[in-house]
């Protein structure tokens, strides 16, 4: 609001889809319509699969898997053609980060596979474009709980060199959601360095 922009905030659970369509309701109250979503809520396990509880795989299935899907419902069905979603997923979607996160790599999987099939239905029915991200290293609230020397491990694997910065991976998000993507829909681009390729 300082920048002279207007903003709302509403406290949700992506895994209600009750919650989803609140705040959906209460940003077209706010503003008169949605459209953009970026569906970036998501939480990371580190168990291992003979370990892992059906409690612990189920939670991050609901919020990083689940909570984009009811999110992009409710706000699907309000968008005017011309919106655009981006699902956050990650270069765990792609290839193996050498922790034990069998759930937040399955769950980050789906998105993309979630993405396709909203944007095969979307994109013709109502003029909505869907992508995903799948961001590779980049300092989050995520990175900074990795145990000691994580991060120094990964770094060879990364083409660039270094680990991503907040505003590269906002500038890819920017795009997708603009008018100069209005061509791209049903895709993935990674935003990693190269790891996916190391």
């Amino acid at each position: 609001e300082k920048l002279g922009r207007r903003a709302v905030t509403v406290r949700t659970d992506v895994a209600e889809p009750a919650d989803c369509r609140a705040l959906v309701d209460a940003a077209v109250h706010a503003f008169g319509r949605v459209d953009i979503l970026v569906n970036n809520a998501g939480i990371s396990s580190e168990h291992a699969a003979t370990e892992e509880t059906p409690e612990q795989f189920r939670e991050v299935v609901d919020i990083n898997l689940n909570g984009s899907y009811w999110m992009a419902q409710a706000a699907g069905a309000v968008m005017p053609p011309g919106s655009a979603i981006v699902n956050v997923s990650s270069i765990l979607a792609l290839v193996t980060g050498g922790l034990p996160q069998a759930a937040y790599s399955a769950s980050k999987a789906g998105l993309l596979g979630l993405t396709r099939d909203l944007a095969q239905q979307w994109t013709p029915g109502k003029g909505i474009r869907v992508n995903a991200l799948a961001p590779g290293l980049f300092t989050s609230e995520m990175t900074d709980g990795y145990a000691e020397g994580y991060v120094e491990a990964m770094l060879p694997r990364v083409l660039s060199g270094r680990i991503g910065q907040p505003e590269e991976l906002a500038a890819a998000l920017v795009f997708l959601v603009s008018d100069a993507a209005s061509y791209i829909t049903g895709t993935t681009l990674t935003v990693d360095g190269g790891t996916h390729i190391a």
